[in-house]
């Protein structure tokens, strides 16, 4: 179900609870920063989730709150993992939906890494 990108970060998510140890994921990459693991719903042959360390519930919350180097960070992680997986030769999309009109479904700023095959229109028309 969409969220209100606007509420307030709500500790008891998903990703707050891989962050913590409590649910188990597969790790692609891991720093003082971000962490990237595989989505278990994949939508495409690499489907890869990049979730920044700290307690930001959007894009818009991250880019408002977060310092600059956190932000430096956060985007130097989702390039790196890209790299590693040999995705930037033959390209890959990255996706990070904010709230209920963008389908934002975990209250824990997301990117999506997607590739492994050619993606298609961007949007269904």
């Amino acid at each position: 179900m969409p969220i209100d990108a606007t509420q307030p970060y709500d500790d008891g998510n998903i990703f707050a609870r891989i962050l913590r140890g409590e649910l188990p994921s597969t790790t692609v990459y891991d720093d003082e920063h971000a962490l990237a693991f595989h989505d278990i719903t994949a939508q495409a042959p690499v489907h890869i989730l990049v979730i920044p360390k700290g307690r930001y519930v959007s894009w818009d919350d991250f880019s408002a709150r977060a310092t600059t180097e956190e932000i430096a960070g956060f985007v130097r992680a989702v390039g790196r993992v890209a790299r590693d997986l040999g995705l930037v030769a033959p390209g890959y999309r990255l996706l990070a939906n904010v709230g209920s009109h963008g389908g934002q479904e975990v209250p824990h700023l997301h990117v999506h890494l997607f590739g492994g095959r050619s993606l298609g229109p961007m949007l269904a028309r």
